[in-house]
C-alpha cells in the first residue's frame, strides 16, 4: 500500500530563488519575488496553471515552516478549505493561541505522520524551504512540484542550502508548460 504522498509546491526562478533579497514581514517575497507568481495570474483559466491551481488547492492537509507560516499571516487559519495546518517549528510553545485547525510541532515524523493521517487519499501540501528540508532530512518529502518562471532574480532566499543530506536523486515523473512558468513534478528517491 502506498502512502499518502506529501509534496512542497515551490515557485522559483530558473536559478534557484524562491524570493528575492530581502524578504521579511512587509516584504514577503523579496524585492521583485512577486514576479516569480505572476504565472498565478492565469489561475482561474482552464489551461495548464488552472489545472496545477486546482491540484493544489485539492490537497488534504498543509504542513509549513514556521517563518513561512509568519510571514504568510498564518492564512488567517484557513490556507484552503478549512484543511489542517501542520507548523513545524523550534519553538512550537511561543506561539501563544495559534489559529483554529492550526497546529505546532518540533517532531518532524509526527507533524507529517498526523499530516497524512488528516489528508486521507489527498496529497499532503508543503510550504516553505525550511520545512521542506526538514521534511527531505527526515525521509519524509515525497515529492516537489516545482513552478519554474523564466527569470534570474540573482540573489535572495534558495529553495535548498546545505543541510549535510549528500546528493539526493529525483526522478522527473510529470512535465507542464504553462504561461509563464513550467511545472516539473519529481518524485524524491528514498534509498531502500
Amino acid at each position: 500500500m502506498s502512502r499518502t504522498p506529501i509534496r512542497l509546491y515551490m515557485s522559483m526562478s530558473l536559478d534557484g530563488y524562491i524570493a528575492g533579497p530581502d524578504d521579511r514581514a512587509g516584504q514577503e517575497l523579496g524585492r521583485d519575488g512577486g514576479r516569480l507568481f505572476n504565472w498565478l495570474d492565469d489561475r482561474m483559466s482552464p489551461g495548464i496553471n488552472g489545472q496545477v491551481v486546482g491540484e493544489a488547492m485539492a490537497t488534504g492537509a498543509l504542513i509549513s515552516g514556521r517563518r513561512t507560516f509568519e510571514l504568510a499571516g498564518g492564512w488567517n487559519g484557513d490556507h484552503h478549505d478549512g484543511v489542517p495546518i501542520n507548523v513545524l517549528t523550534h519553538r512550537p510553545d511561543s506561539f501563544a493561541e495559534p489559529p483554529a485547525g492550526t497546529k505546532f510541532f518540533s517532531d518532524v515524523n509526527a507533524c507529517a505522520d498526523e499530516a497524512r493521517e488528516a489528508a486521507g487519499d489527498r496529497a499532503v501540501m508543503v510550504h516553505g524551504a525550511g520545512a521542506a528540508q526538514a521534511l527531505l532530512a527526515a525521509g519524509q518529502l515525497d515529492e516537489l512540484e516545482l513552478h519554474v518562471v523564466p527569470v534570474l532574480l540573482g540573489g535572495g532566499r534558495p529553495l535548498f542550502e546545505p543541510i549535510g543530506l549528500g546528493q539526493v536523486e529525483l526522478e522527473l515523473v510529470r512535465h507542464l508548460e504553462g504561461r509563464d512558468a513550467f511545472h516539473l513534478r519529481y518524485r524524491v528517491v528514498h534509498p531502500s
